[in-house]
């Protein structure tokens, strides 16, 4: 019986501050190969290998670097958590046939127009939804679904380009914002239609992260969303509880295995959010990774369910741990600058005037940083975080506010 680490390829690793936490609980399990486009830095605490690829937007030669790999040292999965990059990603899973699906599947759940389509197709309660081209498609789209109404980039993440529009007047101006809106990263995909109109929906809006085997689903933690700045759909911040009754709703989890089913999404990890109208659940979104904006380590600190292996353990078609042994509330909270095209000298918080249930505040911006919050600084616009772990929503969003009044911001 062989006692070695599965040996797992991990495609990119984003920005340490959101993401160190889950190499550091994969690397005391897994080995772990990285795939970077540049030499490894503070990875290197966590990692057994590492190449220096080209692009990982490049799926097909990535596929190639992989198979190489492969030969040298066989690969038991890969995980991928960058929106940007699971598309590129699929291609891995499928030239070396592991768990995770191929380009078509991943496309389903990649481009939002597919999942509303497949999701049409099974009859999954969603809003309603048109792909538009043009300012005169989107007025006819809107008109025909009813004001107001919801435009969307059917390729982007994180909300950028998303507005609600009360009427024809708003919608002209929206439609110059959501079609301008520009990812980090190329989207990989060509759209001939590349903006929806979507009915407007009512509601809390919540997000479901699970880990997937075999196409099992099992959700693991909701988070409970906070939104800012309207009519724009900013998340300022989450809150998840260990022992959130909607882990047990069956309505929603009944739309949540219908939803990965309709996709065909059978094995991974997948982030999907929901607006729990009085209708019930209506499916806002699917995104074939761990969630963002540290969602994850909330529900590592609500629940003890550990997000790094759970997904390394589905990626290498092992049985993940999803057991918890915690029941707490844990949250985060995102600041930004007051005024447009602020230049952040520093950014820093009143260490005493920190209540005991922050967990850690962090800055996002470096010293020269000009900044915005939305409109124009849709996500990027954020200069620092802090999360909280308390007994209750209640405590989390205490301490969170005061996290807030602690925070010292210079500039120039």
């Amino acid at each position: 019986m062989t006692t070695e680490r599965p040996h797992l390829l991990v495609i990119a690793t984003g920005w340490q501050v959101y993401r160190e936490y889950l190499l550091r609980s994969i690397g005391e399990r897994f080995r772990i190969h990285l795939f970077h486009v540049a030499e490894p830095t503070w990875e290197n605490a966590y990692i057994t290998g590492s190449t220096v690829v080209p692009s990982t937007i490049d799926g097909p030669a990535m596929a190639e670097e992989a198979r190489r790999l492969h030969e040298r040292d066989p690969i038991d999965g890969v995980l991928c958590w960058d929106e940007a990059r699971i598309l590129p990603a699929s291609y891995v899973t499928e030239a070396l046939g592991l768990p995770g699906g191929g380009p078509a599947m991943i496309a389903r759940v990649r481009d939002k127009g597919q999942t509303r389509a497949a999701l049409d197709a099974a009859g999954v309660a969603q809003p309603r939804s048109v792909p538009v081209t043009t300012l005169e498609e989107t007025l006819a789209a809107a008109d025909a679904i009813g004001y107001p109404v919801i435009l969307k980039p059917r390729g982007l993440a994180a909300s950028l380009g998303v507005v609600r529009v009360k009427d024809a007047g708003e919608l002209r101006d929206g439609f110059t914002f959501a079609s301008g809106a520009k990812a980090p990263d190329p989207v990989g995909l060509d759209f001939a239609t590349p903006l929806l109109v979507e009915e407007y929906v009512t509601g809390e809006e919540v997000s479901v992260d699970a880990v997937v085997r075999e196409g099992e689903v099992t959700a693991l933690y909701v988070a409970r969303k906070v939104i800012g700045y309207p009519p724009y759909a900013e998340e300022i911040g989450h809150v998840v509880a260990g022992d959130d009754p909607l882990l047990r709703d069956p309505v929603l989890l009944h739309a949540l295995r219908d939803t990965h089913d309709a996709l065909g999404f059978r094995d991974g990890w997948t982030h999907s959010e929901f607006i729990l109208t009085t209708d019930g659940p209506r499916l806002i979104e699917v995104n074939g990774r761990l969630g963002g904006d540290m969602i994850p380590y909330l529900g590592l600190l609500a629940t003890g369910i550990d997000p790094g292996l759970a997904a390394a353990s589905a990626a290498c078609g092992l049985a993940p741990d999803v057991e918890p042994s915690l029941a707490r509330t844990a949250g985060i909270r995102f600041f930004y600058p007051a005024e447009e095209n602020t230049t952040v000298a520093s950014v820093g918080f009143a260490e005493e005037r920190l209540p005991d249930a922050i967990d850690q505040v962090s800055p996002m911006v470096l010293p020269g940083a000009v900044v915005s919050p939305p409109p124009a600084g849709i996500v990027l616009g954020r200069i620092a975080f802090a999360t909280a772990v308390a007994d209750s929503a209640a405590g989390c969003r205490e301490a969170l506010e005061s996290a807030e009044g602690a925070l010292v911001v210079e500039t120039s």
